[in-house]
């Protein structure tokens, strides 16, 4: 039984086959498999106008794979005139994505909560609700960013932001600041605010650098090659580099001709006008860029139930253990390797609408 069994308004509209939450790259890869096998479906899309997560990227973020290996299924990204993909040309891509295959979407709305009903899951926004046999969650995690707790942060009197709400330096001349986190986003946004700032990047590690040849198709190689072996009952092979580490992109290889491209250890704790250090020194700092990652956003499965402490679904595959007739796509390894990524949503997709037909095909629907 769900926790969140409630009967509450009765949908206006027909039982759709399938209800996908999101409207992001996960979601059109999805859309796009629902589009070949004739069922009913909508996208349910939070956001007001095309291109996902993508939309909130800070405005020189650039991809780390060249434009063939950060394409959806179906349609690849137009190749870009050198480099490879900017944030924009992203967006570009994912609005005449679904332009060209037609999805049926309703925009700017948000759904708040899903409930058990006879026969499927009802879905509300603050106006509306859908019936639906099955549902796709695919809302990412951009709208749950993760800031780490430090001693004393309370008392910090400066401006702390994270990566999701970074747009550029404009505004960061003169000041000094804190870049915490030691993944991509943090090597390009430290590598970008060092040029106008007095930058300081803090990593738990030293920060893995890859080779300037080896990019994200490299790596996505490499993982899958990774898990295959796994999968086989092999020993996953001993190749350089994950998924994680930092890809040599150009900003970050300017840095490194600038001789900047260094970080310290973490801090110990938080002070009204800086950080002290674990050797007792203390920095005044300005502005703290939290580079700290996410949480999958699953707010709106919360009436269900099924979300754990860890802010995760328990799935088999991708599909939830507690609710039959729910599948997850796109929140990270746990819902498929590399399903947060353009290149690696594919396969999870396709997976998930077949299982999704053979579950419609199987059961009684009253």
């Amino acid at each position: 039984m769900h926790k969140g069994l409630r009967r509450t308004r009765v949908s206006q509209s027909p039982k759709l086959d399938v209800v996908v939450i999101g409207g992001g790259q996960s979601a059109l890869t999805i859309a796009y498999f629902l589009k070949r096998t004739g069922l009913s479906y909508l996208l349910l899309d939070a956001e007001p106008a095309p291109g996902g997560a993508w939309r909130h990227g800070w405005d020189s973020l650039r991809l780390f794979s060249p434009s063939a290996w950060s394409s959806i299924a179906g349609w690849p990204m137009p190749v870009v005139a050198e480099g490879t993909p900017s944030r924009d040309d992203v967006i570009d891509y994912l609005t005449q994505y679904e332009r060209r295959y037609d999805f049926p979407i309703k925009r700017a709305t948000r759904v708040t909560h899903v409930e058990l009903i006879n026969g499927g899951l009802r879905l509300f926004s603050d106006d509306s609700s859908w019936d639906a046999k099955t549902v796709i969650s695919a809302t990412g995690s951009w709208s749950r960013p993760v800031i780490p707790a430090y001693p004393g942060q309370e008392l910090f009197m400066g401006q702390q932001i994270h990566s999701a709400h970074y747009v550029g330096p404009t505004g960061f001349e003169g000041k000094t600041i804190l870049v915490v986190g030691g993944g991509n986003s943090g090597a390009q946004i430290y590598a970008e605010v060092s040029k106008v700032s007095q930058a300081i990047w803090v990593t738990q590690e030293p920060p893995k650098f890859l080779p300037d040849e080896v990019d994200g198709r490299v790596l996505f190689e490499r993982a899958t090659a990774r898990l295959k072996a796994l999968q086989e009952g092999r020993e996953p092979p001993l190749l350089e580099g994950g998924l994680g580490d930092i890809v040599m992109v150009p900003s970050v290889k300017e840095a490194r001709e600038r001789g900047v491209l260094h970080s310290v250890r973490p801090f110990a704790k938080f002070t009204q006008t800086g950080v002290v250090w674990p050797s007792g020194n203390e920095t005044n700092v300005d502005i703290v860029i939290w580079c700290t990652g996410f949480s999958p956003a699953l707010d709106h499965l919360t009436s269900l139930g099924i979300v754990g402490e860890d802010s995760r679904v328990a799935v088999i595959g991708n599909r939830s253990v507690d609710c039959p007739n729910l599948w997850l796509v796109g929140y990270g390894d746990w819902t498929g390797l590399a399903s947060a990524t353009l290149i690696g949503v594919t396969r999870s997709a396709r997976d998930v609408v077949k299982q999704i037909q053979g579950y419609l095909s199987s059961t009684f629907f009253a």
